[in-house]
């Protein structure tokens, strides 16, 4: 069997689909609830694409070929409907991409995971990444206004971090070793992405303040898989500044499961595209139907899933931690 794809023709291999089809053939077609030999159900619609011969816009990911197809895949009208379908996603997506005190550090430091390294009593590593940005033992917060207090989320809550005093401490530990693992990072590219979490309401402020034990006090609101997450780059690859939706997702934030080993899960985070549901035996499974389906993980069941899974996620709302 033979297709035409962007006007090109491409022989069909048995079995395939037509984002398999397409890819074999190089064309990008992004997807999220899909992965190549997992098992998938179509349900985000971003691996749209259009038949010119019947006008219908269909998913890619699900469609098997049929002779005489002729197929676009990067035209105006499937691009806008993808960057539609990534808008409805992210309405879904509950989180921060980065942490606000990391994004307005007027020096570059990634402030979030300075504060990770302190909470997690790696002090040395903690300090090697201010090295990174600093002459230690001098840094340049004494004549800062603390831009990275001022966004800090925990201040919203009760009181912000106090981020100068732990870097200065850090600064002042001339005992610990300073690696050279870390570099000095160029500076962020404002083209990406930056998904937002909005306002946290009474009852979560409460929540957190009841179970945030962190040191530093630090609500760590970075993304532990945004280095991995398809929702961020295809938003970014779609030219999405902010969503026209807004966030409509009512999981509580920053809730975070611990499955098993290094794998986390927040379930604020994820989009629903059950790719870790399908693929998981006796593990992940659905919650409720319609609007208020959630994908969930029983406690009893949490052995049964392997970390390979994180994988397959496409939000970085299940992830593992170094």
């Amino acid at each position: 069997m033979v297709i035409t794809i962007n006007n090109k023709e491409i022989e069909v291999l048995e079995g395939e689909t037509l984002i398999e089809v397409a890819r074999r053939a190089g064309f990008r077609v992004p997807s999220m609830c899909y992965a190549k030999e997992a098992k998938h159900k179509s349900s985000c619609m971003v691996c749209v694409v259009r038949n010119s011969v019947s006008g219908q816009m269909i998913p890619s990911c699900s469609t098997y070929p049929v002779e005489g197809m002729r197929i676009e895949t990067d035209s105006e009208e499937v691009s806008r409907l993808r960057a539609l379908s990534l808008e409805l996603l992210l309405s879904d997506h509950r989180a921060d991409c980065e942490a606000p005190c990391t994004l307005v550090c007027t020096q570059g430091l990634n402030v979030e995971r300075m504060l990770y390294l302190y909470d997690a009593g790696r002090y040395g590593e903690a300090r090697s990444l201010l090295a990174a940005v600093f002459p230690l033992p001098a840094v340049g917060c004494d004549t800062c206004k603390a831009p990275c207090e001022k966004a800090c989320r925990r201040g919203t809550v009760d009181k912000a971090v106090e981020i100068r005093a732990i870097i200065k401490e850090l600064a002042g530990r001339v005992d610990l070793p300073v690696g050279d693992d870390y570099h000095v990072v160029d500076k962020r590219d404002k083209n990406v992405f930056i998904s937002r979490l909005g306002r946290f309401t009474m009852k979560e402020k409460e929540w957190l303040k009841e179970t945030t034990s962190a040191p530093s006090g630090c609500l760590h609101c970075a993304c532990g898989g945004k280095a991995d997450c398809k929702l961020r780059l295809y938003a970014t690859e779609a030219g999405i500044k902010r969503p026209r939706y807004e966030v409509s997702s009512m999981l509580p934030v920053k809730e975070k499961i611990h499955v098993k080993g290094r794998m986390w899960f927040e379930p604020a985070k994820c989009i629903r595209c059950g790719l870790c549901v399908y693929n998981s035996e006796n593990g992940f499974t659905f919650k409720n139907r319609g609007f208020g389906m959630q994908v969930v993980i029983p406690e009893e069941s949490k052995t049964n899933v392997k970390e390979e899974l994180a994988g397959l996620c496409p939000t970085g709302a299940l992830y593992l931690v170094d």
